[in-house]
């Protein structure tokens, strides 16, 4: 019996810090989570504009750090995916969209899509394509059908295929 004391008092150590290990990681681990709040939707009034803001001249500088220096920004709000802003740029006359994140440390590109109805978020806030304005002089018609007066002052040039 006295042979199994000492082992019986290591097992116990060991249990012991075995649990004072667990603590520790764990009070470490929720403090780094507690920081991360940016995501969290506790204590919020569902308006994540109440409690995070992305000025202008943040967004600009997010767009300098990554050499985009001739995109100007047209709109920042909050995207469809909580937790990211939507800033709207304007690049060589083509517009598209950046993310940040809250915490203002990542920039996702790329569209957002819902997966229960597969839209593209993204593309929703993308102005319509502007339409294509030809002049009828430069739509060759030799193979067309026509129907109607050949000489009429007014014409109507129905296509299916703009290239």
């Amino acid at each position: 019996m006295i042979q199994l004391l000492p082992v019986v008092i290591i097992i116990i150590m060991k249990r012991i810090i075995l649990l004072i290990l667990i603590s520790i990681t764990s009070i470490v681990f929720l403090s780094l989570t507690s920081s991360r709040d940016v995501y969290s939707t506790s204590g919020c009034d569902e308006d994540c504009t109440n409690c995070h803001k992305l000025t202008s001249q943040e967004a600009s500088d997010v767009l300098k750090s990554l050499k985009i220096t001739d995109a100007k920004i047209q709109n920042i709000q909050i995207s469809p995916l909580k937790g990211l802003w939507e800033v709207s740029i304007e690049k060589e006359g083509k517009k598209g969209f950046l993310y940040v994140d809250f915490s203002k440390k990542y920039v996702v590109g790329g569209p957002i899509i819902e997966i229960k109805t597969a839209i593209n978020k993204t593309e929703e806030r993308l102005p319509a394509s502007p339409v294509k304005i030809i002049p009828h002089s430069k739509i060759p018609l030799k193979d067309a059908l026509i129907f109607g007066n050949k000489k009429a002052v007014k014409k109507v040039i129905v296509f299916t295929d703009t290239d």
